[in-house]
């Protein structure tokens, strides 16, 4: 195997001296449109979430990591928030659009029987399951904006509670 390419066993033949032939390729191998496009939103939802969890961690109120301001850090964490929301709706369209094309092959008229047909398996909810969960996780950080500072509000203290030996 050459460290360089990927190997491919689709051309593999048996030979008198052992196995010959395989073919390599410098790139990914070529394949349906669907799966490399459901490939490349994959890739880009395991960044924009891996990116999401330092933007989170960095953005918690028990890190000393970046400002002590805590309305700063409740808006570093909102942005790690809009990460994993992100994120979610790269996996939601790479599952969908897999699942979508598993339909139509499903239901299209073809020469194959019905019992050999591809059908939903369980990494596809797995991958809808995940994506709630991100969506969640990143809408519960959105949640943690602190309110707009509004000028002219007045702050009151609360006065001290009277005893009844000064009213005798």
């Amino acid at each position: 195997m050459r460290p360089l390419g990927l190997m491919i066993a689709r051309s593999w033949g048996c030979h008198r001296g052992g196995v010959t032939g395989g073919v390599t390729w410098l790139f990914l191998p070529p394949l349906a449109v669907h799966i490399q496009t459901s490939r490349a939103l994959m890739v880009i939802s395991l960044l924009l979430g891996f990116f999401g969890i330092i933007v989170s961690v960095v953005g918690m109120k028990c890190t000393k990591v970046g400002e002590e301001d805590p309305v700063t850090k409740s808006r570093i964490a909102v942005a790690g928030g809009v990460l994993f929301i992100l994120s979610g709706l790269c996996t939601l369209a790479a599952v969908s659009l897999y699942a979508t094309r598993v339909t139509y092959e499903f239901f299209r008229e073809s020469s194959v029987p019905i019992n050999a047909r591809y059908e939903f398996g369980s990494a596809l909810f797995i991958g809808w399951g995940a994506t709630g969960l991100t969506m969640l996780g990143g809408s519960l950080l959105c949640c943690s904006c602190p309110p707009k500072e509004r000028r002219g509000q007045r702050s009151y203290r609360q006065s001290q509670p009277s005893t009844a030996r000064e009213y005798v």
